[in-house]
């Protein structure tokens, strides 16, 4: 019994969810957890982009990684998704 949970440790672990290796599709984020997730920084909704997986602040300009259906929204983790407009008065040389 022993060897057979050690040999079958995949199929038991992976919860019955299809054939294969669990890495292969990335667990998305629960929908229903989008009404509870704000940003840390601004306190503002989040959206849910699905194609990245990822928590997107459009205001602040940053996206929270999703990995395997957890949200890691710690500052240092998020990524910047556009450029910071140019500060007045940079345009000189």
């Amino acid at each position: 019994l022993l060897r057979r949970t050690a040999a079958g440790g995949r199929a038991a672990s992976g919860g019955g969810q299809g054939q294969g290796s669990g890495s292969a599709r990335p667990q998305t984020l629960e929908p229903s957890l989008l009404r509870f997730l704000v940003c840390p920084l601004s306190k503002r909704p989040l959206r849910y982009e699905e194609a990245t997986h990822e928590l997107i602040n459009e205001e602040l300009g940053i996206a929270y990684p999703v990995i395997d259906g957890i949200p890691y929204m710690i500052p240092e983790a998020a990524r910047t998704t556009r450029k910071k407009p140019p500060a007045e008065g940079s345009e000189q040389p």
